[in-house]
């Protein structure tokens, strides 16, 4: 359950019309509509370093965000310190920075070790920098100052699985949008970019903690933005808000992102039972019993010193627990834990606890379109529950946790070529990203595997960074912009 309590690191290629980021910029998390691919590319290095092709450097405190680029900046958040959160802008070409900005935590939940407080990624357009910290709230500053414009109090997110915050803005022409999905205040919002303005927010008291961002999806119908969650896919229209169609072909939660390529949406997927995720965390873990029921007790011993709300109670136990005898058990933990109208996930195989498959939906329809719009939905044993999907040139690239690389026919989600390893057993937090025909896989140990892509698997490099690497890297003209842990460097052949 190591990598499960972690925060999620998620997909589509067609990219969001009409903002003010320019047509090179890698503006949000994975770049344009959060799909790894630099449309543009220039010559892109092959092999690098920590100190090789390094056009340059900078020492930060810790992160696992990803960096962004707009309009000739680069941001990208630190950790000041234990009670510091900072967000900083370097010049794209020398490296100088810009501007930084602090802000205090505040009283905040304990997180995994793996896991950093600096851990979402901001958005960035040629106006203004757009910044979420769970304490926070959402944030815009200007891009070329970085002083105040407008900010947003949000509920501050609960996790009982100490995943924390990991959610990131991202843009679609002039709105913000930001989807949260925690165990108390699910919702996913608008907002007006300029001002800050709320335009619209969908409550998603139907699921469960999920960790996947909002992509775009343009139908003949129109733009659609497409969310997945707990047991379906939705599809919303960006003006209202309002869910036009869902698929209900997903897992108990998502922390992989979609990917939306000419009006479909590509989804890779490993998820469990709500039943055995939660006696698996809580009741097996060192401060439960192990007797497959799981008490408000144990609940509070598994958090920690910190009182659990009672508001996650009422949600859950109080209307789990049927015969009212403190405990939920079997069915009282699908009741307790998944809403009535979605029982995803519910189903236990103790032969098999995990589920993993990957699909394809075509966006545009009304309604419950499960029956009507999943082009293809195959099962397989090499998806990551947190590495979101490459979709390029008609294939699907998934790498999994301990370097393994498949690959998949978009058309149909027959197998290309995999499972095969990629020269680097390390875990992947991080999803791949692709420029100038070069798939760019960073890892956890620190190593950026170079592929060459195509139809066959071909390693051109395994490359050391010297450092732990969980955020994807941005891709801009001719370089490479790579965030270790404890650093941010500027990668280029020239």
């Amino acid at each position: 359950m190591l990598r499960v309590m972690l925060i999620a690191a998620c997909l589509c290629f067609t990219q969001f019309a009409n903002t003010t980021a320019n047509a090179g910029d890698w503006p949000q998390f994975r770049g344009p509509n959060c799909s790894g691919i630099a449309n543009d590319a220039g010559s892109l290095p092959v092999e690098f370093s920590d100190t090789k092709n390094v056009a340059w450097s900078a020492k930060l405190g810790d992160s696992i965000g990803s960096p962004v680029v707009a309009d000739g900046r680069v941001i990208t958040s630190a950790m000041v310190d234990d009670k510091t959160i900072g967000l900083y802008a370097f010049d794209a070409e020398s490296g100088k920075q810009l501007w930084s900005r602090e802000w205090p935590i505040g009283d905040i939940d304990e997180i995994h070790k793996t896991n950093s407080y600096a851990a979402t990624t901001a958005a960035a357009d040629d106006e203004r920098v757009y910044f979420y910290f769970w304490t926070l709230g959402l944030v815009a500053v200007d891009a070329e100052t970085g002083e105040d414009v407008w900010k947003k109090e949000l509920p501050i997110p609960y996790f009982v699985f100490k995943w924390g915050a990991g959610m990131s803005p991202v843009l679609y022409k002039d709105m913000v949008l930001f989807c949260q999905d925690d165990d108390l205040h699910p919702a996913f919002y608008a907002f007006d970019k300029k001002t800050g303005e709320l335009r619209w927010k969908d409550d998603r008291n139907d699921m469960a903690v999920n960790y996947s961002h909002p992509v775009v999806c343009e139908t003949d119908a129109g733009d659609e933005i497409v969310v997945g969650g707990t047991g379906i896919l939705v599809g919303y229209d960006p003006a209202t808000g309002k869910r036009l169609w869902k698929a209900k072909t997903l897992l108990r939660n998502i922390k992989t992102t979609p990917v939306c390529k000419d009006g479909v949406v590509y989804i890779s997927l490993q998820s469990g039972g709500i039943a055995n995720q939660w006696l698996a965390s809580v009741d097996r873990a060192e401060t439960g019993n192990a007797d497959d029921k799981l008490t408000r007790d144990e609940v509070q011993a598994f958090v920690g010193k910190r009182p659990v709300p009672e508001s996650f109670y009422k949600k859950t136990f109080d209307k789990g627990d049927l015969d009212g005898d403190g405990d939920l058990e079997g069915a009282e933990l699908d009741i307790a834990f998944l809403n009535s109208d979605n029982f995803a996930g519910a189903a236990y195989d103790a032969k098999n606890p995990a589920q993993e498959f990957i699909l394809a939906v075509k966006a545009g329809g009304r309604g419950d379109v499960t029956d009507t719009h999943v082009l293809w939905k195959k099962p397989t044993k090499h998806t990551d529950h947190i590495v979101s999907p490459l979709v390029v040139n008609d294939r699907m690239l998934l790498v999994k946790c301990g370097g393994i690389a498949t690959c998949f026919n978009t058309a149909d989600g027959d197998s290309v070529f995999g499972p095969a390893r990629i020269r680097n057993e390390g875990d992947y937090f991080a999803s791949p990203v692709y420029g100038d025909g070069k798939v760019y896989v960073a890892s956890e140990n620190g190593k950026i595997v170079v592929m060459e892509e195509g139809p066959e698997l071909k390693i051109l490099a395994v490359n050391d960074m010297g450092d732990s690497v969980l955020g994807s890297p941005a891709i801009v003209g001719d370089a490479l912009f790579v965030r270790t842990r404890g650093a941010l460097l500027k990668v280029s052949a020239k």
